[in-house]
C-alpha cells in the first residue's frame, strides 16, 4: 500500500505549475527587452516565448513527454482564450465539470477514459465459472464494466469505487433504477481491503502500477484474481494476456 498516495507538493502537476509560475517573469522581462531595445513583437509572442522556456525546463526535469505538449501550448492557448472575451461565467462552469472528472488525476497520475465494450467482453471471459463471487472495479468512471458484468451474472456481487465525484455520481444514479447486485462507493481504493473481493479489475495508469501490485500482494487471497486492462507490471510476470478479438490494447491477469 506504500507509495499509492504522493504529496500534491510531490505530482508532476503541481511542478508543472511552478514551472510555469517561474518561466512567466523571465518571459515577459525578455520580450520587453526585446520590444524596447530590438523590435516590436506583438504581445503572442511573450506567451508563445513562455511556452517555449516551460517546456525545456519540463524536459530538464524529465518529467513524462506529454507534459511538453501541455507546458508549451498552455500559455499561447489561455492568450488566445482571453480575446475571444467569453462570459466568465462558461469557464466557471467548464472549470466544475472538467473538475468532477479529474478530481485527482493531478495527483494520482490516473487519467479518466473508460475501458469500452470490446474489454468488458474479455474481462467476462475470465470471471470464475462458478459463483457467487465479489468483484471490485477500481477506478469504476461511470460504471459500464460494473453494470455490463452484472446483467450477465446476476447470482455475484459487482461494485465499482471512484474517487472523482462526477463519474461517480452518475453510476449511482445508473445503479439506483436496477434490481440486480451492484455497488458504487466514492472513495480511494486504498482504503479498501482486497481481500473481500475475489477479482479485483483496475484500468489506472503505469504510474499507478507499482503500488496496486504491492497492495493486491499484500492483501489479495489464495485464489484471487488481479486484472488490469492496458498496463502490465514491470517485473510481475502475468498467468495470462488476452486481447479482444476486434483487436486493441491487451489485457493482463495475475493469479495468487
Amino acid at each position: 500500500m506504500g507509495g499509492g498516495r504522493k504529496s500534491a507538493l510531490n505530482t508532476p502537476a503541481f511542478k508543472a505549475l511552478l514551472i510555469q509560475a517561474l518561466t512567466l517573469p523571465i518571459a515577459l522581462v525578455l520580450f520587453f527587452f526585446s520590444t524596447t531595445y530590438v523590435v516590436w513583437l506583438p504581445f503572442i509572442c511573450a506567451a508563445v516565448l513562455q511556452g517555449v522556456i516551460a517546456a525545456l525546463l519540463t524536459y530538464h526535469f524529465k518529467l513524462a513527454r506529454w507534459w511538453l505538449f501541455i507546458q508549451f501550448f498552455f500559455p499561447p492557448s489561455l492568450f488566445l482564450m482571453h480575446g475571444l472575451h467569453l462570459p466568465p461565467v462558461i469557464f466557471l462552469c467548464l472549470f466544475v465539470v472538467f473538475l468532477g472528472l479529474f478530481w485527482t488525476t493531478f495527483r494520482y497520475q490516473v487519467p479518466f477514459y473508460p475501458s469500452g465494450l470490446p474489454a468488458w467482453e474479455v474481462v467476462s471471459t475470465r470471471l470464475p465459472k462458478h459463483g457467487p463471487y465479489r468483484f471490485i472495479d477500481i477506478g469504476s468512471g461511470f460504471g459500464g464494466l460494473v453494470l455490463y458484468l452484472a446483467r450477465r451474472y446476476p447470482e455475484s456481487f459487482f461494485s465499482g469505487i471512484e474517487l472523482a465525484p462526477l463519474p461517480w455520481f452518475v453510476s449511482w444514479l445508473r445503479a439506483a433504477y436496477r434490481r440486480d447486485q451492484t455497488r458504487f462507493i466514492r472513495g480511494d481504493y486504498f482504503d479498501l481491503d482486497f481481500s473481500q473481493y475475489e477479482v479485483v479489475f483496475a484500468y489506472l495508469s503505469p504510474a499507478a502500477m507499482p503500488a496496486l501490485w504491492q497492495k493486491a500482494k499484500a492483501e489479495m487471497t489464495t485464489g484471487s484474481l488481479l486484472i488490469s486492462y492496458e498496463f502490465s507490471i514491470v517485473g510481475a510476470a502475468p498467468n495470462f494476456v488476452l486481447e479482444s478479438k476486434r483487436g486493441g490494447t491487451k489485457i493482463y491477469g495475475w493469479k495468487f
